[in-house]
């Protein structure tokens, strides 16, 4: 894409993402409200969310029957209009981009702003990164569509729809742009993506914060309010071993996800009423454990204000994994990213909060560098958790200690994901495979790829003598060559056209194609297959000074790129 096509579709994504986030965020504010007035739950929210509409609704059902309800309607919406739209959205944008050229069918964002509403809003634990990744992915493929763009493009706009939408919703638009090119690979980014997704990702959160200031007149800012931190040097240590237990962590919350996920998945009842199972055995925690309900964004405020028991805090980590793969590994609509920032806050802050009983820190900044870490860890996303986190909490003094903690989080989760659709680099990625063999060929020379053993044939010889060469080697094109050099080429086409009767009498002179197209020892590979293709032939003779020096076939160059793939 050109540079104008490219700012004009990233800032028309970015705006729709912007507005798309806006209604996903009214949606679930509108649905928490009624669903958790119903079962009587006053659930705290993070200091920088304002809470747009108040129903004032009241009463007593059990929170697990409420659980249970917004689990049937989600099963029910998804798996009548839109059965992909089911678990965590985001894992959906990367198998779409990887496998299916970047398009999403376009009722999927619909489907899934309206299921996940309900199922967070009725206590499910999950976050809104999944349904916000699949809305704006969603515009981003449409739009590609309807301007019939390349696959190329689609998956760049599709890029930028995640990022747009993360960007908003989370406030973080360095970070949501970051998200959207790194959480589809395990150890890569999607480098041609970064500077759309940047655009869309600025605009789209300048679309939401205007929009909600000119609806609420609340200045948003980030997500959570959070009293001024600072690193110490001599809490380095500590900050390393939150690392490694938010390492840990993270690999518990994928084995007990994906364990789950895959025992629901083994049920013989109909898909729409196993996420109703879900909602009511997370309702079941819930009625011990409100931290674990919901986004739960509340809590980490709560738990940043130090208005929780250690007991809780501690709990809390070990039901949020349990509560998250209830409500999404058993086929709820809702993000595992939001999760991972609660988890992450709570082990940190479980760490923080137990030594400042006897030693004097600031507990809140574990906290913090616990959010990070467990996102790096668990989404495989360390770069975009650091900002992320740094955003949503203006936590900026901590960047050493979150990129120390994140790094240790990360590298000791190894291939551990709570996104099962990423690929650990571009090289591994369908979307890439082709481009990445072009870059493999550039690299490779025809010296190393062709034949040296050239079995040659004279301008004189008989047409009748190729054919024997033929039934003989098996190769169906020879060179003609003629005191050292190449006059042409001859192929089992041009002696088919020549009757039986008549291949003794005529010479390969005759029927050869003259001044043949060759090739250079030194050439590259994918300037071979280049010309191959264009040509539509099968081998080139390869010539160094005037004379053939061998030949290369489209065989040949198979069999080159399979052994540097090996290397």
């Amino acid at each position: 894409m050109g540079l104008k096509k490219i700012f004009v579709l990233s800032v028309i994504v970015g705006v729709i993402s912007g507005f798309g986030a806006l209604i996903f965020y009214i949606l679930l504010d509108v649905s928490s409200n009624f669903f958790m007035g119903l079962a009587g739950l006053d659930m705290p929210k993070a200091g920088g969310e304002p809470q747009i509409f108040n129903f004032g609704v009241k009463s007593v059902v059990p929170i697990y029957v409420i659980t249970m309800l917004g689990g049937l309607m989600s099963g029910l919406i998804v798996y009548v209009f839109a059965p992909e739209a089911e678990g965590h959205g985001t894992d959906a944008v990367i198998r779409s981009f990887h496998h299916f050229r970047g398009i999403v069918r376009g009722r999927v964002p619909i489907v899934k702003k309206i299921a996940s509403a309900i199922t967070i809003g009725s206590g499910g634990s999950g976050g809104r990164e999944g349904p916000i990744a699949q809305i704006g992915a969603g515009f981003g493929s449409f739009l590609a569509t309807i301007l019939k763009l390349t696959d190329k493009e689609r998956r760049i706009l599709l890029t930028c729809g995640v990022s747009g939408g993360i960007g908003s919703i989370f406030r973080s638009p360095l970070g949501g742009a970051i998200f959207g090119v790194e959480v589809l690979y395990k150890r890569d980014y999607e480098v041609e993506a970064i500077i759309p997704a940047f655009i869309s990702s600025i605009v789209a959160y300048v679309t939401f914060t205007q929009v909600v200031k000119i609806l609420t007149g609340f200045e948003i800012t980030s997500v959570f309010v959070v009293p001024n931190v600072k690193v110490s040097v001599f809490e380095i240590p500590l900050y390393a071993l939150l690392g490694v237990l938010c390492g840990l962590f993270a690999i518990l919350y994928v084995k007990v996800f994906y364990g789950v996920h895959y025992l629901f998945k083994r049920l013989r009842i109909p898909n729409h009423l196993k996420p109703a199972i879900g909602g009511f055995l997370t309702g079941l925690i819930g009625l011990f454990l409100p931290s674990a309900l919901g986004m739960g964004y509340g809590f980490v405020q709560e738990l940043i204000d130090g208005n929780l028991p250690l007991s809780v805090i501690i709990l809390t980590v070990l039901g949020k994994i349990v509560a998250t793969s209830f409500s999404i590994g058993s086929g709820g609509s809702g993000g595992v990213f939001g999760p991972s920032v609660v988890i992450g806050s709570f082990v940190g802050g479980a760490l923080g909060y137990f030594i400042s009983q006897h030693y004097p820190i600031q507990p809140e900044a574990f906290v913090l560098v616990g959010m990070s870490s467990f996102i790096a860890g668990a989404c495989k996303t360390p770069i975009a958790g650091i900002l992320m986190t740094a955003e949503m909490t203006g936590g900026y003094n901590l960047l050493p200690a979150l990129m120390l903690s994140s790094a240790i989080s990360y590298l000791l989760t190894r291939d551990y994901t709570i996104y099962s659709e990423q690929v650990s680099t571009r090289i591994e990625s369908p979307a890439h495979r082709k481009e990445m063999l072009i870059d493999v060929l550039e690299e490779i020379p025809v010296r190393k790829a062709m034949s040296s053993n050239v079995i040659t044939v004279h301008p004189e010889s008989t047409v009748k003598d190729v054919m024997d060469l033929i039934e003989k080697t098996g190769h169906i094109g020879y060179p003609v060559v003629e005191d050292d050099r190449l006059v042409g080429i001859v192929t089992f086409t041009d002696v088919e056209k020549v009757s039986p009767e008549e291949r003794g009498k005529r010479k390969v002179k005759e029927i050869m194609t003259p001044n043949p197209i060759v090739t250079y020892p030194d050439e590259d590979l994918k300037t071979v297959l280049e010309k191959m293709v264009l040509r539509d032939v099968g081998r080139l003779p390869v010539i160094e000074n005037g004379k053939l020096i061998g030949i290369i076939t489209k065989g040949d160059i198979v069999r080159a790129y399979a052994r540097e793939r090996r290397v």
